[in-house]
């Protein structure tokens, strides 16, 4: 399976609503296998959407286990957040913004319902570095990016070789 190109701001296809998977079949495996090959060849993601590489389909990876022990691979088909609970404010960055990070608000609680690859409904609650991936990687499908969460985009946005994690 080979790495799709991340998909770059302004690319239109960034700002643009995912359709709903609704046929659960050998094509959104391929996606998926697609989408870890292109998140593991990026150095720091943790996250990855289909919109990133140009598939306006409802699928996002999110693995954090670089940063949480323990942590599993999560295959995200259709999710939606069904609740939040504490805001906190955090520095984010993206695959299809490399250059800049911001801090911005997010929650450190979600509880969260999706299918899996075989369309199994699933529900979690994630917290930390999780949640907040999670709540990102649902934005890309929405066609909203994490400095459309900035409170003061001139002031807030700084080039990553000047951020610290």
């Amino acid at each position: 399976m080979s790495i799709a190109k991340i998909r770059l701001f302004p690319d239109g296809v960034l700002r643009k609503k995912s359709d709903t998977i609704r046929a659960f079949n050998h094509e959104v495996s391929r996606i998926f296998q697609v989408l870890e090959k292109t998140m593991e060849s990026q150095a720091s993601g943790i996250g990855i959407a289909a919109p990133q590489i140009g598939i306006l389909k409802r699928l996002a990876v999110v693995d954090v286990s670089s940063r949480v022990p323990d942590a599993k691979r999560l295959y995200l088909v259709n999710p939606e957040i069904l609740d939040t609970k504490n805001p906190v404010l955090s520095r984010e960055g993206c695959m299809s913004l490399p250059e800049y990070t911001a801090p911005l608000k997010r929650f450190d609680w979600v509880r969260v319902r999706w299918q899996d690859p075989q369309g199994k409904l699933c529900e979690k609650t994630a917290t930390g570095i999780e949640a907040i991936c999670i709540q990102h990687e649902v934005d890309h499908l929405n066609g909203i990016l994490f400095f459309d969460r900035v409170a003061a985009l001139k002031t807030d946005m700084i080039p990553r070789r000047f951020s610290t994690r």
